[in-house]
């Protein structure tokens, strides 16, 4: 089993900036990639940014690139997300996410796929 929480969201103005944080624990492992997804009322889940353990390699959604940086502290087993110039669109719940991985560093868009979720924090942005 592993456990995510999630923290860092808030209310803010458009073009504000903020971070969330994803601490994992259990049997958290390299063989996990790692993943930010949010769903906004009335909407489907979204992916939002992907990044491994054992990589550097990271994945975005168009909406988010250019804004957004995921990024990863192994020794915390923390996982980030940098959000730049948020919109009003931005606001949802952002979740957390972790799926087994062991030999691919691919895309894993579909939250359908994922293992395992945290409680998600709410990022609202104000026009």
């Amino acid at each position: 089993q592993v456990q995510l929480g999630e923290s860092g969201g808030g209310l803010v103005q458009t073009g504000d900036s903020l971070r969330l944080s994803c601490a994992a624990s259990g049997r958290t492992s390299s063989s996990y990639a790692m993943g930010w997804f949010r769903q906004a009322p009335g909407k489907e889940r979204e992916f939002v940014a992907q990044i491994h353990w054992r990589s550097d390699t990271t994945y975005y959604a168009d909406s988010v690139k250019g804004r957004f940086t995921i990024s990863r502290d192994n020794a915390k087993s923390t996982v980030y997300l940098q959000m730049n110039s948020l919109k009003p669109d931005d606001t949802a719940v952002y979740r957390c996410a972790a799926k087994l991985a062991l030999f691919s560093l691919d895309e894993y868009s579909d939250p359908k796929v994922w293992n395992y979720w945290g409680q998600g924090t709410q990022v609202t942005v104000s026009s």
